[in-house]
């Protein structure tokens, strides 16, 4: 094909190895994505790409592995300046005793800005591109994710009892239904409803949250049965666990977005089953809060689709999916003493195209195919670490780290080049991290 015959793009991303993430689980050899605008519109052989395509930027990424963008699918990213502020505690503790008076003395719409763009930097140097978050000033969130360019869905969080935020439940909808309406048209933004947990939202407020996630058909993203505790206080309060209190209540269903879901019996599982829940892993969190480990196995078995999630810094202090996807996968094995399950086809796909479908925007990213938005990560394996590489997807999974990450786009946009984040000031962010340390510290 002659030079004036060749169609015009923005990128073309050439890569010894191309993971899609599709139906097929396709891992493509010395393949080229080719980008237009926002969008994937080819996926050719390297030898052929430049027959049929000119481009604007052209990377030849010689052992690396290009996937989809990783996707938190449930954080709390401002909570990032929390980072190391109350370790090696139980849940409860941690919150009452720590986090909840720290937000009550500290957070404010600068510090919700301020930690956002500390963890949207650290996410985009990750690997992740996007992430599913709950917290509160969410117009700050949404400023920090438009700055840095990330794809975020931003939960409308809900609680029982006041904070800096909002007053009571009719106070925190009407607050988030507002952000909602500013946000509804940028095209990174998307947003659900996040009633904290089963434990500080009462009956009355998940009825008016269920009304408005049917009329406005927007995702329930909420923390349910992370600690045995929280079981047995609801098993006190109410007779029944939480998953059984929810499900009474007609909370419970496709459209729910469950982080932790550590302890199950057969009965809530039956439940999370047959109303298709989406559940998010969180291992790193559940395990440094003593939590416990969610068995994941019975999950997959179900057909249940399940996502990652870091939760935030505060309870993990890293907001690392790759970290998390060797995790999921070892402590699976570990748990049940079978090594085969849990591979790391089905750990990669629970960080990619299992998140988006859990977000409900698995029609647009998840996966590396024609017509989906291009939010892709190059790793590099050419390394001491990596080497030998047998199978790129298991030297991935068990011998990458997010260190390995060099390369990211978002909706076709370079976020991180030579693992340099672009049009960010890193030294800036530290310093800010830095001056909100010494104030937390005086606590």
């Amino acid at each position: 094909m002659s030079a004036n015959n060749k169609k015009k793009v923005s990128t073309i991303i050439s890569a010894t190895w191309i993971y899609t993430s599709n139906s097929k689980n396709e891992l493509l050899s010395n393949y080229s994505i080719v980008i237009k605008n926002d969008k994937i519109i080819d996926l050719v052989l390297q030898d052929e790409v430049f027959e049929k395509y000119e481009a604007n930027e052209v990377y030849q990424l010689t052992d690396h592995i290009i996937t989809p963008g990783l996707i938190n699918t449930h954080t709390h990213v401002a909570m990032s300046l929390f980072k190391g502020f109350a370790d090696d505690l139980p849940l409860q503790d941690w919150l009452n005793n720590y986090i909840w008076p720290a937000e009550k003395k500290f957070v404010n719409s600068q510090f919700v800005k301020e930690g956002s763009i500390l963890a949207l930097s650290e996410m985009i140097k990750s690997g992740i591109t996007t992430y599913n978050d709950m917290y509160f000033f969410p117009d700050s969130t949404a400023e920090a994710s438009k700055d840095l360019g990330i794809r975020s869905n931003i939960g409308l969080v809900v609680l029982d009892f006041p904070t800096n935020y909002a007053s009571d439940p009719e106070d925190y909808l009407a607050k988030g239904f507002n952000f909602r309406d500013k946000w509804r048209n940028e095209d990174l933004i998307s947003t659900s409803i996040a009633p904290h947990a089963p434990y500080s939202v009462s009956d009355k407020a998940f009825n008016l949250i269920n009304t408005y996630s049917e009329e406005l058909d927007i995702n329930i993203h909420i923390h349910l049965h992370e600690t045995i505790l929280e079981i047995e206080d609801s098993i006190e309060k109410y007779g029944i666990t939480p998953i059984q209190r929810l499900n009474n209540l007609g909370i419970i269903g496709p459209s729910m977005i469950a982080a932790h879901c550590v302890h199950l019996n057969e009965q809530d599982l039956s439940i999370l089953t047959s109303n298709k829940v989406n559940i998010v892993h969180n291992p790193s969190s559940n395990m440094k809060l003593g939590s416990g480990i969610a068995d994941v196995t019975k999950m997959l078995k179900q057909n249940l689709n399940v996502s990652l999630g870091t939760d935030s810094s505060a309870s993990n202090n890293r907001l690392d999916i790759i970290e998390e996807m060797r995790l999921a996968a070892l402590l699976i094995k570990g748990k049940t003493k079978s090594p085969e399950l849990l591979s790391a086809v089905q750990a990669i796909n629970m960080a990619t195209i299992n998140g988006a479908k859990a977000l409900g925007l698995d029609s647009l990213i998840g996966s590396i195919e024609i017509n989906k938005k291009a939010d892709l990560i190059s790793i590099d394996l050419n390394s001491i670490t990596a080497q030998p590489i047998y199978n790129p997807l298991s030297t991935l999974v068990y011998s990458s780290s997010r260190s390995d990450v060099d390369y990211v786009w978002i909706n076709g946009d370079i976020k991180l080049k030579d693992k340099k984040l672009i049009n960010i000031d890193e030294d800036k962010i530290i310093q800010i991290a830095k001056k909100w340390q010494t104030k937390i510290n005086q606590i």
